[in-house]
């Protein structure tokens, strides 16, 4: 059994499917080098603590190797006379040419189920078969296509106790000064539990607002598999609370059928027209948006947010990408990629979906002259400020009348918090100049 993105016992066919093919099984991750190089440091952490999970609920029976996965399966298989190779499937553009690579040197890979409730490339339009392009009616097409039931742990594993040198765990940890999320299949139970029990009634209003506990959290352990949406959307009900729930994991799908479908739109355009537009530079403005220093309250505590603790509240996502996109004009790639390196929860469909979608060149895209006003998004989504004060100390002696606009307050810059970078209401106007420009050129 290859545990990849799917770091659990209940709910794991792919498991049970291994189970059943052997008397007993050798379960394995590999280290893959070429998916380490890109994986931040909190990620990887995260990927560390994930394993030793793992490894716990297996008995200490995970086999653990770092190399290129095709020369691991080649020693493993021989070494313990496997007669087959068990994986989840998985979708993403790097992940298809690394399985197609391994089964075209010889290696069969015995797929069984996905990341996902239902794949990506299973929901199509009725009339021509043809994928999805628009949310709305693929969450419709989604629901009446509908999926199998949650699956439960095994009952027992029989599995081949690992030498010494199969037993190469990383020993990653998250940066000094960094808060990473608590990782592990029991850690995503305790939370989706908590939430169900505290927030899940409430989920449709509770998600927006930045300062408090109002998200399920679970994008994290859906990330590396310690929960499978199944488990998250058995026992949903029909109300507005639960049906919004619903969606967003539905968001997730619909992202990563896209993905499947264009598999170049994880790093260029969906909407190619606006590889026209005029960018500027990712020079100092990127710097201090990367630094959550660019002078707008509530973007540059959603920016060290992630920095501190590698997640963003998911308002704040649209509101920092709208920023980086609309105000300082600087291509969404640049922000996805910084997005890739700080997130624990970096899921390349969502993220590259997501950040098209805030810069108006994705599916379903926010129109690209819909420009978020960070100013109020603060006052909407963090009336009180709270959320600001815990991340940007340099404004927590301010009111909440005060805080978002601290240039308007006594005393606003004297804990050093910096001017603002640009001044938004003349940056909306230029944005919308550049998307201009483009229609332009487009019809000529």
């Amino acid at each position: 059994m290859w545990f990849r993105r799917d770091l659990r016992l209940i709910d794991n066919p792919a498991l049970l499917a291994a189970i059943e093919a052997g008397q007993e099984i050798v379960p394995v991750f590999i280290l893959d080098p070429k998916l380490i190089d890109i994986t931040g440091a909190k990620g990887l952490a995260y990927l560390a603590n994930s394993l030793q999970c793992l490894d716990q609920s297996l008995n200490n029976k995970l086999h653990v190797y770092a190399g290129d996965p095709l020369e691991v399966l080649k020693d493993v298989k021989k070494k313990y006379d496997a007669t087959s190779v068990h994986i989840q499937a998985e979708y993403d553009r790097y992940a298809v040419e690394r399985d197609s690579r391994i089964e075209a040197a010889g290696i069969e890979l015995t797929r069984t189920g996905s990341p996902y409730a239902v794949a990506p490339g299973r929901v199509k339009k009725p009339t021509d078969a043809t994928n999805y392009r628009v949310y709305t009616p693929f969450y419709r097409a989604w629901l009446v296509h509908g999926w199998r039931a949650a699956v439960s742990a095994p009952k027992s594993i029989k599995a081949v106790t690992p030498d010494p040198s199969d037993r190469n765990f990383p020993q990653w940890k998250a940066p000094e000064g960094t808060e990473i999320p608590k990782a592990g299949e029991k850690a995503a139970h305790e939370r989706f539990k908590k939430f169900k029990a505290k927030a899940i009634d409430s989920y449709d209003e509770s998600r927006n607002f930045a300062g408090i506990d109002g998200t399920s959290k679970m994008s994290t352990h859906l990330t590396w598999g310690e929960i499978h949406p199944r488990t998250l959307l058995t026992g949903l009900g029909e109300s507005k609370a639960h049906d919004t729930f619903r969606k967003e994991i539905a968001w997730r799908e619909f992202y990563a059928d896209v993905l499947y479908n264009y598999p170049h739109t994880d790093k260029d355009y969906y909407a190619p027209q606006f590889a026209n537009m005029r960018y500027d530079e990712p020079g100092e403005k990127f710097k201090a948006w990367c630094e959550g220093k660019t002078g707008y309250p509530f973007v540059d505590a959603g920016m060290r947010q992630l920095i501190k603790e590698g997640w963003m509240h998911n308002r704040v996502r649209m509101v920092v990408a709208s920023f980086l996109a609309k105000d300082l004009h600087i291509e969404w790639q640049h922000g996805a990629l910084f997005f890739e390196e700080h997130l624990v929860d970096f899921d390349v469909a969502s993220n590259a979906h997501g950040w098209q979608w805030t810069a108006g060149c994705g599916t379903d895209a926010s129109p690209y002259y819909r420009v978020f006003n960070p100013i109020e998004q603060g006052k909407r989504f963090d009336e009180n400020g709270d959320y600001i004060r815990k991340y940007v100390p340099e404004l927590a002696h301010l009111s909440a009348d005060q805080i978002h606009e601290p240039w308007d307050a006594d005393g606003g810059y004297k804990n050093g918090y910096p001017k603002k970078l640009v001044e938004h209401s003349l940056e909306r106007i230029e944005s919308l100049a550049r998307l201009e420009e483009i229609k332009v050129r487009n019809t000529e």
